[in-house]
């Protein structure tokens, strides 16, 4: 083959590539984009969400987002920063970033809006008042979202702050999208992993199927039952696809008992380590989840509209557990050996039912619920000092069993049974 004829062979090929480029260019723009909005975008968790959901994990490779941060005029120099810092990021799943101070533009054409967690403005001194102040957002978001969001819009509602009641408040003010409407349980979920992790020297990825029953940012019930553990170095060891359960491998009843649930239950209640960086995967992930489905045979746990499965009431939003699968989720009821006690949903239910109903103005005052134990006992307080955010998240209702709970030094691993908020140690 001579030079030239090379040449001419060289030329054609870039014409080529050129008008295929072209076309592609040209098919891209016919393609619109996955609109999806961020409210409260000035908060920290938005940082880190923006490098997630632009790196083509969430929506998969073959599709192009539009990102809108939504939030108040006050913020809009600081939206206009990390506009310019989300397009700096030179992502080729990013189409394009966009502000958006202006109510009555809110949510036009979404098919993903994340709702993070949004400070109270003014001065809040108690828990019904912080109750109240969800509901004006809540009217506001779900009208504009059930008026302006795509017919198929998905609403995650993520953070640390009254999350299953703001799911609930959207479902009542757009209840044509109700369905679509979730409360990210992951972050909680993570949070005990990272706890049994610690305890068995393992690491976090490695446990799979803790459920959280309840109230994600309050009363919650940590259900380690199903919980298995994989890759555990032993003296049994297996396939990578081997597990043991969890509770067999913990021989420290008074661990689980006493450490375990008290650390859980500071960090679900106050939001402590519950920073941007969680709420970001966390709402990240159950997205993923989403549109992708979920690890097969893996238990995730999410608040959802309670259709009654379990002896749930009906109409709570409730994190329990589910599948993900052609985008949608599954509740999985044919779980064997869940049932949770009375005490521990009568507990769980009744702070969410007083939520609501205060929140609505239906109830003037919160009422901790207290097990007929302890009711003599307990003088619970129900007022916040500040509007600081980790103040005004810690939940004062929350009530202390422990002393409900048989406590045991046992060699034989520990297994668990609900009995009120904690756990029976069974020998």
């Amino acid at each position: 083959m001579t030079t030239e004829l090379m040449k001419v062979i060289a030329q054609e090929n870039l014409g080529s590539h050129i008008e295929k480029e072209l076309e592609k260019e040209a098919l891209k723009s016919l393609i619109d984009p996955l609109q999806v909005w961020i409210t409260s975008a000035s908060a920290p968790a938005c940082y880190n969400l923006i490098p997630i959901l632009t790196s083509g994990e969430v929506f998969g490779t073959r599709t192009e987002i539009s990102i809108t941060l939504f939030d108040n005029k006050q913020a809009e120099e600081h939206l206009n920063i990390l506009a310019m810092e989300t397009w700096d990021l030179v992502s080729p799943f990013l189409r394009s970033v966009s502000v958006c101070t202006r109510v009555e533009e809110a949510f036009l054409q979404a098919h993903v809006v994340i709702i993070l967690d949004h400070p109270t403005d003014g001065e809040v001194y108690t828990l019904e008042d912080c109750l109240r102040s969800r509901v004006p957002m809540c009217r506001l978001y779900g009208y504009l979202i059930q008026k302006n969001a795509h017919d198929s819009v998905r609403v995650l509602v993520g953070g640390k702050t009254f999350v299953n009641l703001k799911a609930a408040l959207l479902m009542r003010y757009a209840p044509n999208i109700a369905h679509n409407i979730i409360a990210v349980a992951l972050g909680v979920e993570g949070e005990a992993k990272a706890a049994l992790a610690r305890k068995l020297k393992t690491t976090p990825s490695c446990i799979k199927d803790v459920i959280i029953w309840g109230n994600i940012s309050g009363n919650s019930y940590v259900d380690l039952r199903k919980a298995k553990i994989y890759r555990y170095e032993s003296a049994i060891w297996g396939p990578p696809h081997f597990s043991r359960p969890v509770l067999s491998l913990i021989f420290d009843s008074e661990w689980v008992n006493k450490d375990f649930v008290s650390t859980i239950k500071l960090l679900s209640t106050t939001g402590k380590q519950f920073g941007g960086i969680l709420a970001a995967h966390s709402i990240a992930t159950t997205l993923k989840y989403w549109y992708h489905g979920s690890p097969p045979e893996e238990i995730v746990s999410l608040g959802v509209l309670s259709e009654g499965q379990f002896g749930i009431p009906e109409g709570l939003v409730f994190s329990m557990p589910v599948k993900f699968e052609n985008g949608t989720w599954v509740v999985l009821t044919d779980l064997e050996d869940i049932e949770i006690s009375e005490e521990i949903m009568t507990r769980m239910t009744s702070d969410l039912i007083q939520e609501k109903l205060v929140a609505l103005g239906d109830l003037i005052h919160f009422q901790p619920y207290q097990s007929e134990n302890r009711s003599a006992e307990m003088d619970e307080k129900t007022t916040l000092p500040t509007t600081n955010d980790n103040q005004e998240n810690r939940r004062v209702s929350d009530v202390d069993f422990s002393d409900l709970i048989p406590q045991a030094n046992s060699e034989k691993p520990v297994s668990q049974e609900p009995i009120n908020d904690r756990w029976y140690i069974k020998r």
